[in-house]
């Protein structure tokens, strides 16, 4: 395998196993761009991206400008003179002198099987919208969202996963598609096939309004976005004036024969618009995550509470 010339393009952990899959490769990364480092901790210092880590710990030059929509950020990108941008995660907008300078194309890891699920919050959707299965789809990068050609596609099934396991599921799967993607790229053996236009739904991105638990709506429903929500931002109800996180819960369709929100039981049985739903496990306002039968032993509630 000839090595090529390799600008990677990511940000969050996602993106981690990708890259190091393709320095493992023997790529000559030449660059890595990132978004520029963001205020956190309790001094709220600035806290570069796990992106930037990796590429520092291994001597790859890292960019993190604030858009690429300059002259300056595309001159600067085109000096790089890759044969391939790979992107994950990045988070910025690719302008069309930036997918224009790679001589076989900028490319995409999507956690999703396009064309369902384009956009911010892939995983998220597709757990809150009960699919049985997701998966890995590296694509061709084209100026509209999401929509460029299919180069290579993997399913996984979804199961019981909350998002932060089908989240590191998704990564590593990633990271095993993309070097051989690379290389049959470069090579000529890697079909482009246009997306369907059928099938085509949309990833919102995600909003405080996902996360407030609505009892109306069906047990399994919100069982889902629990799922969906956790381990962060994580789904919430109100308990009095306190913000209950629910970051497990086990639903049933049937059951209830109580208005929506009524607590059922000493553990937190709560009907929902049909069925029931048991948190399983909390995060109370500055405490950690616990089983609910112990957050219970703190903070009891009655059963016939009405939750709002």
């Amino acid at each position: 395998m000839t090595a090529l010339r390799v600008v990677f393009m990511g940000t969050p952990d996602f993106a981690v196993p990708a890259l190091e899959a393709l320095i493992d490769a023997g790529h000559d990364m030449v660059g890595v761009y990132t978004q520029p480092p963001r205020p956190a901790g309790r001094g709220r210092g600035p806290r570069p991206s796990p992106v930037q880590k990796l590429a520092e710990c291994r001597g790859i030059p890292v960019r993190a400008p604030t858009s690429l929509k300059s002259e300056t950020e595309q001159k600067a990108f085109a000096a790089l003179r890759p044969d391939i941008a790979v992107v994950a995660a990045y988070g910025l907008i690719l302008t069309d002198p930036v997918l224009a300078v790679p001589r076989l194309g900028c490319i995409n890891i999507h956690a999703s099987l396009l064309p369902r699920w384009r956009g911010a919050a892939p995983i998220q959707r597709a757990i809150m919208a009960g699919d049985e299965t997701t998966g890995i789809t590296i694509m061709g990068l084209v100026s509209a969202l999401d929509a460029g050609p299919i180069l290579r596609q993997r399913a996984i099934p979804i199961g019981d996963d909350d998002a932060g396991t089908l989240h590191d599921r998704l990564s590593k799967l990633g990271a095993e598609m993309i070097p051989g993607a690379v290389t049959e790229l470069a090579e000529g053996r890697l079909e482009a096939v246009p997306q369907p236009v059928p099938g085509v739904t949309y990833a919102a991105k995600l909003t405080s309004a996902d996360e407030r638990l609505d009892w109306s709506r069906p047990a399994i429903e919100l069982g889902r976005r629990i799922r969906a929500l956790s381990p962060a931002p994580g789904a919430y109800f109100m308990v009095a004036d306190e913000r209950w996180k629910a970051l497990a819960a086990e639903a049933a369709p049937d059951g209830a024969g109580a208005p929506p929100g009524t607590v059922l039981d000493h553990d937190l049985t709560i009907a929902c618009g049909t069925g029931i739903l048991r948190p399983t496990r909390i995060r109370r306002p500055g405490r950690k995550t616990m089983a609910t039968s112990a957050a219970l032993r703190g903070a009891p509630v009655a059963p016939g509470t009405r939750l709002d």
